[in-house]
């Protein structure tokens, strides 16, 4: 038996951080925008006959293996830190070799580890007759990264690898629950174009960041996440209704509350690529994930997208095609 998970990652739009409880708490009506893309996370779970566990990464080449679970249960300290914990929570009672990759590059603010996480997790449920639901492969998923980063971290990214195309995220004292949009998709992914900057970004430490200052009582810190959280709920009304228009201003307010939250979450590249983009005539643009490098992605109107990626590409970005994922995270087995 040989299964096959792969989950979307995502590009978030706005009302990013507030996911981390508690700061949606104190910001009623909460929500964050984010759509899945067709850049997914990977796994390949290959039951062996004996006891050993085998991690591989494709990506990093990095291999690490167990003569057991109580082997690999009694080690503290992981190379590949989140198939070992996905592995500790399941504790299955025979071997295995788990293989990962992914299709964004590592550090890319894509979300990419909370897609794999929910992969992984979709895999294991499907193995062992877990039955784990999509929600639950969420809560697995926020619950694993925090173990690996050692902060707590949100679940915005783990929606979009668990039920595909475009969300908004509603965070509500009672739980959060994913609310799909119906949107034009070609639409939307004709206007949107992301582009990667080859600096990777450490998303734990930045958010963990912005937090601390929140909870210990930065009033000009809660002030921009009330304006955030104002753009997230603006944000939605004009994606629904497809006012572009409306729908630039405010990805362009987003961005400039969240700089003002914290300075470091932009570069010198990112602000040199941001100009080039606007120059050629893309309407607003925003840095995915936490920032400090990572992916930038612009909204642009469709005469001007090739202009646009001719610009960002001359100014030294990778550009990452991609589709809107219209699912979620699939399991596929073989024998």
């Amino acid at each position: 038996m040989r299964l096959h998970a792969s989950a979307p990652t995502r590009i978030d739009l706005a009302g990013g951080t507030l996911d981390i409880w508690p700061l949606y708490l104190f910001h009623p009506g909460a929500l964050t925008l984010n759509l899945a893309i067709s850049r997914l996370a990977r796994c390949l779970l290959e039951p062996r006959a004996d006891r050993r566990i085998v991690l591989i990464n494709r990506d990093t080449g990095r291999r690490e293996a167990f003569a057991s679970l109580r082997a690999l249960q009694k080690q503290g300290r992981y190379r590949l830190p989140l198939p070992a914990h996905m592995v500790r929570f399941f504790a299955p009672s025979r071997g295995l070799t788990l293989t990962t990759w992914s299709e964004v590059p590592a550090g890319s603010g894509l979300g990419g580890s909370s897609a794999l996480a929910v992969a992984i997790g979709a895999a294991f449920s499907r193995w062992l007759g877990r039955r784990l639901s999509r929600q639950e492969l969420v809560f697995l998923g926020r619950d694993t990264d925090a173990r690996v980063l050692g902060v707590p971290t949100g679940e915005q990214d783990h929606y979009p690898a668990a039920f595909g195309g475009v969300n908004a995220i509603r965070l509500e004292p009672l739980g959060t629950r994913c609310e799909p949009l119906a949107v034009d998709l070609h639409a939307l992914e004709s206007r949107l174009l992301l582009a990667y900057t080859g600096e990777p970004r450490r998303s734990g430490v930045n958010n963990w960041d912005v937090v601390k200052r929140y909870l210990d009582g930065d009033r000009h810190l809660r002030r921009n996440f009330s304006q955030i959280a104002a753009t997230a709920a603006a944000m939605r009304q004009a994606l629904v209704k497809e006012n572009w228009k409306e729908m630039a201003q405010l990805l362009r307010h987003e961005w400039r509350t969240r700089r003002r939250n914290a300075p470091a979450i932009s570069t010198p590249f990112i602000d040199k690529l941001i100009r080039a983009g606007r120059r050629a005539g893309a309407e607003a643009a925003k840095v995915c994930g936490a920032g400090g490098g990572g992916c930038v992605v612009f909204l642009v109107p469709p005469h001007r997208y090739g202009a646009v990626a001719t610009a960002l590409a001359a100014a030294g970005a990778t550009l990452l095609p991609f589709r809107i994922a219209r699912r979620g995270v699939r399991v596929e087995v073989t024998r």
